[in-house]
């Protein structure tokens, strides 16, 4: 009886060569198959997978932090994380901008030595989560895509931001407007960019584009209506009644 290995090849496709194998049952030539085919598999993910590198840019050039990439494309055949944590420290929203994918739990847990009342108006998630300090006990379960803006009853100038989205590849840019994603299946993707600061907040084409195998290094150029401080650290005229007044278009 025989077995056999596999090979990916340059263009993708999978070879496999027969190869001796002796064994006294016949189970386990059909166990030893099985095994051989699942790396065959694994080998074609591992030779598919690439690096995805987003650049960000705000219209004078300058790298733009808090920007949410989605990705359209082949489906991500890796489970999603469904947790996540919106803290508050400083009297802050952590991080600033959260992006998720649908059907994610996320706790809010409360860093500071004082009480928050974090609330939110937007339709994509209504809550009110009442004076509290350290963790409620609950996360919330973020069922709908969209934008959810964040305030505080008590401090009126925290605002945060959590994109939910029903696509399987996104994440948001650091400091130097980077973002990166790893294992993306190659070929053909449609991309969605988002920033607090952008016209009427609602999410803009990013064009279309192929990742090669190799991995891809893509540089966006996004129009932001920047503040003299997005996250003031003061009572300040705006705050959350601005944001979500933008983001509902009222």
């Amino acid at each position: 009886m025989s077995g056999g290995a596999c090979q990916v090849e340059k263009s993708g496709l999978i070879s496999f060569t027969a190869l001796p194998l002796w064994v006294e049952s016949g189970m386990t030539n059909v166990f030893i198959s099985a095994l051989l085919a699942g790396l065959c598999v694994a080998s074609a993910a591992s030779a598919s997978a690439a690096t995805f590198t987003a650049q960000v840019m705000d219209k004078e050039g300058k790298p733009l932090a808090d920007a949410v990439v989605t990705l359209k494309g082949p489906p991500d055949p890796s489970p999603v994380a469904l947790k996540a944590s919106m803290d508050q420290r400083d009297q802050e929203f952590a991080p600033h901008v959260l992006a998720i994918h649908t059907g994610t739990q996320v706790k809010f847990p409360n860093s500071d030595n004082i009480r928050h009342q974090v609330y939110s108006f937007s339709p994509a998630k209504r809550f009110e989560l009442r004076l509290y300090e350290g963790t409620p006990s609950d996360p919330l379960l973020f069922d709908k895509p969209g934008v959810v803006v964040l305030g505080c009853n008590i401090h009126d100038w925290m605002v945060g931001y959590i994109y939910v989205t029903d696509e399987p590849w996104f994440g948001v840019t650091d400091s130097n407007g980077q973002l990166k994603l790893d294992q993306m299946p190659a070929g053909h993707y449609n991309a969605t960019l988002w920033h607090p600061q952008i016209a009427d907040m609602q999410p803009v084409s990013g064009g279309e584009f192929e990742v090669p195998a190799a991995g891809l290094t893509q540089r966006f150029n996004l129009a932001v209506e920047m503040q003299a401080e997005d996250k003031p650290g003061k009572p300040a005229p705006g705050g959350f009644g601005d944001a979500f007044h933008k983001a509902t278009h009222e």
